[in-house]
């Protein structure tokens, strides 16, 4: 195995998230992306409950690969993530990576109805896009490059901020005026809102 220090959990869990995000398993993409945004006050409540719990995080280590539907978990490294300065952080560091913080903050603030992936990708295409003038707290901000496609999510806290974990050697944060910041402008690639199930 060229890379011994990656578990075979993260192997399924990695082509599992591939195949959602490629569309290869289509099956488990239905639902939730094909529904409108209610933008009432149930998504309200519940986009507030998110946002709490995303601002419950504040301070928590990035971690690559860490963090679930339980919390902040232990990160690992794989051939280009989980670095900082040559040294490998990912595998003793408890946190997030910006995927975990948003499955996390979801699956709880929902008590469990919202269960996302752990996967960029596989979040922005099993939620409903959400224009940026309908915007409400919780909604997923998805952020792409040429050379990275979606490669950042995070939560919009509500005012113009967004709650994110955006690399190794960061701690979850607070970004006010998110959209009005060059960089996240232009890498802006849109908004979604996940949806309970059924």
């Amino acid at each position: 195995m060229p890379f011994p220090h990656l578990s075979r959990t993260w192997g399924r869990r990695r082509m599992l998230g591939l195949a959602l995000g490629s569309g290869l398993a289509p099956a488990l993409g239905a639902g939730p992306a094909a529904a409108r945004p209610r933008g009432g006050g149930a998504d309200l409540a519940l986009g507030q409950r998110v946002a709490a719990v995303a601002t419950a995080q504040i301070g928590v280590p990035y971690a690559w690969g860490g963090g679930d539907r339980l919390g902040a978990g232990l990160g690992f490294c794989d051939e280009e993530n989980g670095y900082l300065d040559g040294q490998c952080l990912g595998e003793s560091t408890v946190g997030y990576d910006c995927s975990g913080l948003s499955l996390y903050c979801w699956y709880r603030a929902s008590a469990g109805a919202v269960e996302l992936a752990h996967y960029t990708v596989a979040q922005y295409h099993r939620s409903a896009p959400v224009e940026r003038s309908a915007l409400l707290p919780g909604d997923l901000l998805f952020f792409s490059r040429p050379d990275a496609p979606l490669h950042h999510v995070g939560l919009w806290a509500g005012d113009g901020a967004m709650i994110h974990a955006e690399h190794t050697g960061t701690l979850v944060a607070r970004l006010e005026g998110v959209l009005d910041i060059p960089r996240w402008s232009r890498e802006f690639a849109g908004a979604r809102r996940p949806l309970p199930s059924g």
